[in-house]
């Protein structure tokens, strides 16, 4: 987990903001964990940033991607 930049410079912005990227990796962990699939949690964290405003259900998102790496593509000449 690494936070690259903090948006405000004190003490308690500084904390608020390690506290939501806390928060932020443990959701993503059990969401992970819940739907055991095996996408990287920076793969899940683009996903989720990508389709911020979708209302596509999380675990639709997450299944449609897991589903395009795992399922063969077979090329027909």
């Amino acid at each position: 987990m690494r936070i690259k930049v903090f948006w405000g410079e004190s003490a308690n912005a500084v904390k608020t903001q390690i506290w939501i990227a806390v928060c932020t990796y443990v959701l993503v962990a059990i969401l992970k964990k819940k739907l055991q699939i095996s996408i990287s949690m920076n793969e899940i964290l683009q996903i989720l940033s990508v389709s911020a405003f979708d209302k596509t259900p999380v675990n639709q998102l997450l299944m449609n991607e897991y589903n395009k790496k795992t399922t063969p593509i077979i090329l027909i000449n």
